[in-house]
């Protein structure tokens, strides 16, 4: 909901890291790997209840996922750097709720129920884009991107926010994975309804 607004502040920041990583020939590849090798880090530290350490690593592992965006724009985006931007992406957020079940066994109902309504929010997503690229709709909506993609209530911005509250407010965690979760099912019954209503012959 929130993403659009969001990239058109922190893009230009982005723009300028990215030009002096060009110019150190680091690429929007080695970008994605990195930010999911410190993602794992992450998943590690919240497991672990270092929720400190986890929030750094966390606030790290989405810098890198802006900056490869950035720097593929530079360089020329890639069919390979979009799919492992999103592939990676979807690992980290169902990773990243896991490690929170283990270091709150209390609580595994409710990341159970926050990841499945991640996958309700990815398969929308992912099945709009397959079918956008058929089709040749254009990709560039809410900010130039490796395919179309279709918004919701609760997009990469949100989770972010999400993420953060929990690590900072870990025993609201169960409350908040109920309550995103929930949003998660407004954005996948948007989606399916407005993909349905565009495909209608």
């Amino acid at each position: 909901m929130f993403d659009r607004a969001v990239r058109r502040r922190i893009d230009p920041f982005l723009e300028q890291i990215a030009g002096a990583a060009k110019d150190r020939r680091i690429g929007a590849d080695q970008i994605t790997w990195a930010g999911f090798a410190i993602g794992l880090l992450c998943m590690v530290a919240v497991a672990q209840g270092w929720y400190g350490v986890g929030l750094i690593l966390l606030l790290a592992n989405r810098l890198c996922d802006g900056l490869d965006g950035a720097v593929a724009r530079l360089t020329g985006p890639t069919d390979r750097g979009a799919y492992l931007d999103i592939v990676l992406d979807f690992l980290f957020y169902a990773g990243f709720v896991f490690a929170c079940a283990i270091a709150q066994p209390q609580a595994t109902l409710a990341a159970a129920f926050l990841i499945f309504s991640f996958v309700g929010t990815g398969t929308s997503f992912l099945a709009f884009a397959i079918i956008a690229a058929q089709r040749n709709w254009p990709v560039d909506v809410g900010g130039k991107k490796g395919f179309a993609h279709l918004g919701g209530l609760t997009e990469g911005t949100e989770t972010i926010f999400v993420f953060v509250a929990m690590l900072l407010w870990p025993e609201a965690f169960a409350t908040l994975a109920w309550i995103f979760g929930g949003l998660c099912w407004l954005t996948t019954f948007s989606r399916i309804a407005t993909t349905l209503r565009t495909l209608r012959p």
